[in-house]
């Protein structure tokens, strides 16, 4: 029986995503749980695995390809006759999606063995995982029976090793007008969905700033205290969690606008957040979920693990599902303000800016000197008017100016 393999939808709003490598060529039989093809989406590389055995008849679409989801990329058989049959109606693939890093070597990774010819014992997702990691299997130690080394033993090992390096800079272009350089697929696809995001979501702005003298205080008074056993909380912990506390109020502003059936509205009602965080690939924006009804230091906690999963290249594509909103904190680089392009899938992003010492008039009109940090939030006009998004940025602002709020869950 010769079937369609179709790209197969990654995520609840995935739409597209690039083939970006073939596992297994034409002609060649795949066993369950081989790597079929990898594919590549703004967010993820996700490796795509085999659900049963086959062999794969021919490739109707080459790397390098942005393919949309459900378009049939190859033929396959599960009886290995296939090439001598004519094509049968589509049926649903024979692949899984199992979000990994992607792996240079694109062979069935043999079993490991140590210099002294010994066989290591491992799991195939371990050597897998090892492999996208770039992790020496001889120097991980194994948590399963004889020492069998499992996925989070590979996993565990990456966390105490350096900190990647970034990726060489792809090769340039020379020409009479100047230097041009061929952006990488993961560059390609942020560009070209974020340029859709600019253009058909109509975005407006709201910009306005928070008193944040006690907040700051507090932070330090909190990280002073380092027998407690806490989380260090830094500023982004503390917008996040003021964003969360104003969700909870308004939980209007939990909603998505969707496309499908010419327009309708999702109301996800769950309190995730998007938290930006620079990584040696680039900007991602990876979910906290519940981030609403956590208290601070289990936030704390749960974003700064986020965040090393994140630099480590260790998210799955479950790690980038749902949430309405996002918080981008530029404030280390030294802006005022920063005005940002609503994620895709998303109806609001609040931009955030350094905390900067002005002076304001007090009631007499006498000059005091504050500590200010700046806030933009962009917003979908299709769900939200002026008045609703302003509200909910006046309720972060009270959050960061009473803080003392924030300690305890909504």
């Amino acid at each position: 029986m010769v079937r369609e393999l179709v790209m197969p939808k990654l995520g609840l709003t995935m739409t597209e995503g690039v083939l970006a490598e073939w596992r297994v060529s034409p002609g060649q039989p795949f066993r369950s749980g081989d790597v079929l093809l990898v594919v590549e989406t703004d967010k993820i590389a996700s490796e795509v695995e085999a659900d049963s055995d086959g062999v794969l008849i021919e490739t109707t679409i080459p790397a390098g390809e942005t393919v949309a989801v459900g378009t049939p990329i190859a033929r396959w058989s599960a009886d290995g006759a296939g090439a001598a049959r004519a094509p049968q109606p589509a049926e649903a693939p024979a692949a899984k999606a199992a979000p990994a890093p992607v792996a240079a070597n694109a062979r069935p990774l043999p079993a490991p063995v140590r210099a002294n010819g010994e066989r290591i014992l491992s799991t195939p997702l371990a050597r897998r995982r090892a492999e996208g990691l770039g992790i020496d299997l001889a120097t991980v130690a194994g948590s399963g029976p004889r020492g069998r080394i499992k996925v989070a033993d590979v996993e565990a090992a990456a966390q105490t090793r350096p900190a990647p390096q970034p990726a060489p800079p792809p090769p340039k272009i020379e020409t009479s007008a100047g230097e041009r350089s061929k952006p990488t697929t993961l560059q390609a696809t942020i560009a070209r969905r974020l340029t859709a995001a600019k253009r058909d979501v109509p975005h407006f702005y709201l910009a306005a700033e928070a008193e944040v003298t006690e907040l700051a205080a507090l932070r330090d008074r909190l990280n002073a205290d380092t027998e407690s056993g806490l989380p260090r909380i830094s500023m982004t912990h503390l917008v996040l969690a003021a964003v969360g506390r104003a969700l909870a109020a308004m939980p209007e502003m939990d909603r998505v606008w969707d496309d499908a059936d010419g327009g309708t509205i999702l109301a996800l009602g769950r309190g995730d957040i998007g938290m930006a965080v620079d990584t040696p690939r680039g900007l991602v924006a990876p979910v906290l979920r519940g981030a609403a009804a956590l208290p601070l230091d289990r936030l704390a906690a749960e974003a700064a693990s986020l965040t090393r999963r994140a630099r480590d290249g260790r998210l799955t594509e479950e790690d980038f599902q749902g949430g309405a909103v996002t918080v981008s904190n530029a404030g280390m680089h030294n802006v005022t303000y920063m005005t940002s392009i609503i994620n895709p899938g998303q109806s609001s992003i609040l931009g955030v800016g350094s905390v900067r010492p002005v002076f304001r008039p007090d009631a007499a009109g006498a000059p005091v000197l504050r500590r200010e940090l700046g806030l933009v939030l962009s917003a979908d006009h299709r769900l939200f008017d002026g008045v609703t998004a302003l509200a909910f940025l006046n309720r972060i602002i009270a959050g960061l100016e009473r803080p003392l709020r924030l300690l305890r869950a909504a």
